[in-house]
């Protein structure tokens, strides 16, 4: 049968050829198209963005693939991305054997297979650096984002809006099963590329859901399921160590029958199962019980999936990847729990977190109907338990104690439940975040990589409060990196400056295009790097050492090398006849290997003692009613107890006698009626400090000409209170406008030229 690289039509711009192409593949492999599909196939091959907003189950991949061939067909490089690389490393397999394996590649953190390829297979990270790194002249002419959703992640959000933002060049195919309103996204697309954006959100869903909740124990509930042939069941938890768990207690439960038990071992044949969890999995799978998470290899996730495909695995305990396309046939989803934790706090889930979970039950073509089961909490399983044991005695019924959740636990209700079932999807919001890595990354770019960053921290999907925030961010990064050595200034040739060049920033080493510094001591490492041995054998393993402790610790892997090191210490300990309790004290020091610890403890406390003697960030606010002949006191104290400011304020440090009904109420006065004094006082404390000490001025400040009086009175900076909260972030760009118009006015060069020329 022939791939669809052998389909593209002889004049890949026609899109009636193109469209045909693609429905002759289609056709020969038995599919038809649903309505909403030829929709996004017509849109695709005229050449527009498409944002797929439709159920799971209803064919997105089948659009995907249609993108890819399009792209492929007309010369273009096209880019799968999805946060996992489970669902990456399923999506190759799947387009490699659409397109052939010369045609598709994969890109991850871990791998790299046939990365020159014209359809790349990769996370959304990477991509994302990608676009940082060659911005609008990146080799990428068309993106297909699966689970887009993820794009308000807190953490991994900004690798999702990143290419919108650096590939005006690109088209674009965003798909999830939750994106709700897409108003947004559609009008940025089309103001950033100027290309039209289609919207398909009109499919309903192939199988239809029922979700309940369920009050009573999951081994029972499971037999139920499996009996009344609504299986396979995948059971959902939050941690890959719960699911394992969940999947070995299971093993006294016979959930599959003997026939089924043989066909799996039949199907299994020769599959070799590593030792530790490859022979927990093996013994699972022979008793009809699979696991599937990320952290699995991906050789155990494929044969679970392969199993559960053929209808050999009556349920299957794993995590919320389920909610990701991971590609594992449900009938039945049953959610153990409605917390989470999300790498902060527990928590509820979302509306989307339980609509991307739910929506994965009933199989297009084989179920009749998808089912959703939620468990009640543990707690209440077991009052519900209890009540049914004590009957109608009353005796009985007054003797239980029922059981409360644990003390401390975010717990979940049936109220909870119906909540998540009943609502629609959050909105989608900006996650935009600034790193090490993405100022890297940008400044390794041809050009004006200064401009570049600029566009990018004022331009993207923040509101302009948080960007001002980014680029404050930035700069702390900047100077990071110019103090550890990694960036410099440096004067470049430039016709259209001034004076035929402009001072820019570059990198001060080629980097790899893989090359990250995006951890909090990043610049604590490479600076540290200095004071290792090149010469030394062991420099390559030090420099592995340096870089793993700026890392976050991998707990798995130090518990267990910390138990091998108590073992064998424990052991040593018997050998020298050291008594029980003298070993279990001498254990508290015992811990896992930390090569380097001693220099790097060192060079640590080296950075402290350097920073010694550097003004503390201690501000100091004062009142414009304090008494006139402690301005000079507080003056000479601010400047010889190095403080950072002097704040002079718009509030009293107590409410003088109003002829008013509030009169009486604590508290200070603020606003109008001081404005004079807090301005008289700026002069004040200047004239003071000579200058020496930076003061701000703060409240009573609602426009450009109330700022600027601050400013000529003596204030460096101004800050705003209320009237942020009146009139929005939008009033300090203008004020900034407004200020410039009153420098120019006045003659000024710049603003701090202007600071205390009363």
């Amino acid at each position: 049968m022939p791939t669809l690289a052998d389909l593209i039509p002889a004049d890949p711009t026609d899109p009636d050829a193109l469209y045909e192409a693609f429905v002759e593949w289609t056709t020969e492999r038995g599919l038809v198209l649903y309505p909403h599909q030829e929709e996004s196939l017509l849109s695709l091959v005229s050449g527009e963005h498409v944002i797929v907003s439709t159920p799971t189950g209803s064919g997105k991949s089948l659009i995907a693939t249609a993108a890819h061939f399009v792209a492929l067909a007309q010369g273009r490089r096209t880019f799968y991305t999805a946060p996992l690389k489970a669902l990456v490393s399923e999506k190759f397999f799947a387009l490699v054997e659409a397109f052939g394996s010369a045609n598709v590649g994969m890109m991850t953190g871990d791998s790299s297979v046939n990365n020159d390829a014209p359809i790349i297979c990769c996370t959304a990270e990477i991509l994302a650096n990608l676009a940082l790194r060659d911005g609008p002249d990146a080799d990428v002419g068309q993106v297909v984002m699966d689970e887009f959703h993820f794009y308000s992640d807190p953490q991994r959000g900004w690798a999702w809006q990143v290419p919108l933002l650096e590939l005006p060049r690109a088209q674009f195919v965003l798909m999830s099963a939750t994106l709700g309103d897409v108003t947004f996204f559609a009008d940025d697309l089309h103001r950033r590329t100027g290309t039209d954006v289609a919207v398909v959100a009109s499919a309903e869903r192939p199988v239809p859901l029922t979700i309940t909740y369920a009050v009573e124990p999951l081994h029972e509930l499971l037999d139920e399921l499996v009996r009344t042939q609504r299986s396979p069941v995948y059971v959902v938890h939050f941690t890959q160590k719960e699911a394992v768990e969940r999947a070995q207690s299971l093993l006294s439960t016979p959930l599959a029958s003997r026939e089924k038990r043989d066909a799996i071992a039949a199907e299994l044949g020769a599959f070799r199962f590593g030792p530790g969890f490859g022979k927990t999995l093996s013994r699972l799978l022979r008793h009809g019980v699979g696991v599937h998470h990320a952290g699995m290899l991906p050789k155990y996730r494929r044969v679970v999936e392969r199993l559960t495909q053929k209808g050999l695995l009556p349920v299957v305990c794993g995590t919320d990847t389920l909610g990701v396309g991971i590609n594992v046939p449900i009938r039945t989803v049953v959610l153990t729990s409605l917390v989470k934790y999300d790498g902060v706090r527990m928590r509820h889930l979302s509306a989307r977190e339980f609509h991307q979970i739910a929506g994965r039950a009933g199989r297009a073509g084989f179920d009749t109907v998808g089912e959703v089961i939620v468990m009640a909490p543990d707690h209440v399983i077991e009052n519900r338990k209890l009540l049914e044991k004590a009957g109608d005695d009353p005796r009985k019924l007054k003797k239980i104690v029922r059981k409360k959740a644990p003390e401390g636990h975010v717990n979940w209700t049936d109220k909870t439940f119906e909540r998540l079932r009943d609502a629609p999807p959050e909105p989608l919001t900006s996650s935009f975040q600034v790193s090490h890595a993405m100022v890297l990354h940008v400044l390794a770019r041809e050009g004006d990589p200064v401009a570049a960053m600029t566009r990018l921290l004022t331009d993207n999907h923040e509101p302009p409060g948080a960007q001002g925030l980014h680029v404050r961010r930035a700069i702390a990064v900047y100077r990071s990196l110019r103090a550890a050595g990694v960036i410099e200034r440096v004067w470049v040739d430039d016709p259209s400056a001034p004076k035929g060049r402009r001072r820019t920033v570059r990198l001060t080493h080629d980097l790899p295009a893989n090359f990250a510094l995006n951890q909090a001591l990043s610049p604590f490492a490479y600076a540290a790097l200095d004071l290792l041995d090149r010469d030394d054998p062991a420099y390559a393993h030090d420099v592995v050492s340096i870089i793993e402790a700026t890392l976050d610790d991998p707990r798995q892997v130090l518990a267990a090398q910390e138990n091998r090191a108590r073992g064998e210490a424990v052991a040593a300990m018997k050998a020298d006849g050291i008594e029980y309790d003298e070993r279990m004290a001498l254990l508290e020091g015992v811990t896992y290997p930390r090569p380097l610890a001693e220099l790097l403890d060192a060079v640590r406390e080296g950075a402290g003692e350097a920073m010694k003697g550097t003004p503390p960030p201690i501000f100091l606010k004062v009142a414009p009613d304090l008494e006139p002949s402690d301005i000079d006191a507080i003056a000479r104290i601010a400047i010889e107890k190095k403080l950072g400011a002097l704040i002079v304020s718009n509030t009293t440090i107590s409410r003088p006698p109003l002829k008013s009904r509030h009169a009486a109420e604590a508290g200070g006065l603020s606003g109008e009626p001081l404005r004079a004094l807090a301005q008289q006082r700026l002069r004040d404390f200047r004239k003071a400090g000579g200058g020496a000490i930076p003061l701000v001025g703060v409240g009573g400040i609602a426009s450009a000409q109330d700022a600027w009086a601050r400013i000529r009175a003596g204030a460096s900076l101004v800050q705003l209170y209320s009237a942020m909260v009146y009139e929005g972030p939008g009033i300090a760009r203008r004020i900034v406008r407004g200020l410039d118009a009153l420098r120019r006015r006045d003659g000024f060069a710049s603003i701090a030229d202007a600071v205390g020329s009363e």
